[in-house]
């Protein structure tokens, strides 16, 4: 079993934690807040945490925090250490994080589609990028934690997960937007959900009306800017920015905040 560190205790990284703990990797967690470890092995220092590992994860909010991580823990890997980077940063922060290992130290960009039930029960959509003799090393490992897509090359999963993040937030924004509208009109929300559930639309409007996701809007609002500066998500990100009263609640707060306004 692979000796492995785990930065980054959010809501989706201690369930994930606990699963490659439970699967018997010897594993020593960090996170920048102390005290949420939750009875797993905790270092005091990031650098503390990735001595003598074989494999790093990473699982942080955004490209500053995993830049600010990594320049306390990069330096302590050692030849044939393999970083995995679970977190939502987009391929350009990907690959200054490349740029910047020592000689021998792979990397695989492995961010997920999922909320905290399915990092709870090893059913996360991971889309892992990087050379392939990382990917192997990498898959037994991501393999507890969801489904593995294998993208291609560094920085290919980053990147995909941008495309799709961006799609699903940007549809859920618009399905808000028109249940509000549905309202302006006098057409019953029961009817309207109904109808457009039973559609192409689906999917999103499952999303759009979940009750269990956990994917905080200020969250949702910093991948659509991975995504750059395109029309229809710049505007979708400026209505996730519009009511910060919903900015640490799910991604389908969303559909409340539009029909308030």
């Amino acid at each position: 079993m692979k000796k492995i560190a785990f930065l980054g205790l959010g809501r989706m990284g201690l369930p994930m934690a606990r699963r490659l703990a439970a699967a018997g990797h010897p594993l020593t967690v960090w996170n920048r807040s102390p005290g949420r470890a939750d009875g797993l092995v905790e270092a005091a220092t990031p650098a503390a945490a990735v001595r003598g590992a074989d494999v790093v994860v990473t699982m942080l909010s955004d490209p500053q925090a995993v830049a600010d991580v990594a320049g306390r823990f990069v330096p302590e890997l050692a030849p044939g250490t393999l970083w995995i980077d679970m977190s939502s940063i987009g391929p350009d922060a990907t690959a200054g994080l490349r740029a910047g290992l020592p000689d021998g130290v792979g990397l695989v960009d492995a961010p997920v589609v999922g909320s905290v039930g399915p990092a709870a029960t090893g059913d996360l959509v991971v889309f892992a990028g990087g050379t392939d003799a990382d990917l192997d090393v990498a898959q037994p490992v991501l393999e507890l934690l969801g489904r593995v897509r294998r993208c291609g090359g560094p920085g290919s999963g980053a990147a995909l997960k941008v495309v799709v993040i961006g799609a699903i937030v940007a549809s859920v924004t618009v399905v808000g937007e028109v249940l509000a509208v549905a309202e302006e009109l006098g057409v019953p929300q029961e009817l309207a959900q109904g109808v457009l559930a039973a559609g192409p639309l689906a999917g999103v409007v499952a999303r759009a009306l979940s009750t269990d996701a956990d994917f905080p809007v200020r969250l949702a609002a910093k991948d659509l800017a991975l995504a750059g500066g395109g029309p229809v998500l710049s505007a979708a990100r400026a209505v996730l920015l519009a009511d910060p009263s919903i900015a640490d609640r799910d991604l389908s707060a969303v559909v409340g905040s539009l029909r308030r306004g």
